[in-house]
């Protein structure tokens, strides 16, 4: 009999059988399905957590493989990779670099993260620079071959005085990139520093702009992540887009429902969640392929109390949770995090992480994910 783990609130009896979800299954046909994938820290580099970050390449680039070999696309350098908070941009250009060329080799869909993060966070930047910054990473994207996805900016959150800074900052890049981009709506929920982003506050008026950016260049955007964690307002901006224009959902409190979608449309997926669910995610959709809708959402719904759990405020610590369990589901050899991050959240917090978790099957060995977890409780709460 497998020992129990003992959680803060009592002992858990881990699962016997993991889920059986071996790699090969394909891409999905019916949606476009991104993983934003997480940084594996090198454990042993002396350094402090305001430092660049040191990553343990193999180990990062490993886990994306893994993604790739589930049929999931890779989106690269987002924020679940800990841009801003661990990731600098030099980090973030090789961090590309490396998993464009991996992506090559092994035939695997990737985008990227193109921002604004070579601006320091204490610089008062003008619109010339912040069209400067992102120039640089769309040309680094472009030279590498990879989707760029335009990200949400600090920089020019200080920068634009109202809607026409916005306007007209994205529409230059937009004229200037070679393919289509997707363009990335972050809420403040995930970054306090992108409040009022679009130029208003008023979350109608600053829909209102950014559907003005698309409508404006249709053929330059292939498609809109929102990640505002708001499904009524996914939906209605996904019926208002022009047609050939993808929704990307970023709701990781609402995807099943919005990747289902109904009779007047669906959105595809570019989640962080998915870095901790792809084996899953990727039979699920693979599932909705054949018009299963049903089966797709008894196989994904019951994920949604976990990824709630993960992303409960102060959101943009769910990368946090996210490494956690890719460290007891064995994809690394350690919870150490860029920028100290592991400290992030309570241990009753990845307690409560791993017994979702390993209820749902997501570990393939469940007594390895036990064995970390009592060594977890062992060190940072002793014993009672």
């Amino acid at each position: 009999m497998t020992a129990t783990v003992p959680l803060p609130w009592g002992p858990h009896t881990p699962r016997a059988t993991p889920l059986d979800l071996a790699a090969g299954g394909g891409r999905p046909t019916s949606r476009t399905v991104f993983s934003a994938a997480h940084v594996v820290a090198d454990p042993y580099a002396d350094i402090s957590p305001d430092d660049p970050a040191a990553v343990d390449w193999e180990s990062t680039l490993a886990f994306r493989r893994h993604l790739w070999s589930h049929g999931l696309g890779v989106a690269e350098a987002m924020d679940t990779a800990q841009r801003g908070m661990g990731l600098d941009w030099a980090g973030a250009a090789e961090l590309i670099r490396r998993s464009a060329a991996e992506a090559k080799a092994v035939g695997g869909r990737i985008a990227c993260g193109v921002g604004t993060d070579q601006l320091l966070p204490s610089s008062e930047p003008t619109l010339a620079e912040v069209r400067s910054a992102y120039e640089e990473q769309l040309a680094l994207a472009e030279a590498n071959g990879v989707q760029p996805i335009l990200m949400a900016s600090r920089a020019l959150a200080k920068a634009a005085q109202g809607p026409e800074g916005y306007l007209a900052t994205y529409a230059h890049l937009l004229r200037q990139s070679r393919e289509p981009v997707i363009l990335h709506w972050l809420g403040p929920m995930f970054d306090p520093a992108l409040e009022g982003y679009w130029g208003s506050a008023d979350l109608d008026e600053a829909t209102d702009t950014f559907l003005k950016v698309i409508a404006e260049h249709p053929d330059k955007v292939d498609g809109i992540k929102i990640s505002l964690l708001d499904a009524a307002r996914e939906i209605d901006v996904r019926r208002r887009l022009p047609s050939g224009v993808r929704c990307y959902t970023g709701d990781d409190f609402n995807y099943p429902e919005l990747i289902a979608g109904d009779e007047r449309g669906f959105s595809h997926a570019l989640l962080g969640i998915f870095d901790s669910l792809g084996p899953l995610a990727a039979h699920a959709v693979r599932v909705l392929d054949t018009g299963d809708t049903a089966g797709f959402r008894t196989l994904l719904d019951p994920t949604v109390e976990l990824s709630r759990h993960l992303f409960q405020p102060p959101t943009r610590f769910y990368k946090t949770g996210v490494v956690f369990l890719a460290w007891l589901a064995g994809h690394q050899d350690h919870f150490t995090m860029a920028g100290g991050l592991q400290s992030a959240r309570s241990l009753p917090h990845l307690a409560k992480a791993y017994e979702l978790a390993d209820g749902l099957g997501l570990f393939p060995d469940p007594d390895l994910a036990a064995h970390r977890m009592r060594a977890l409780l062992a060190v940072q709460g002793g014993t009672r």
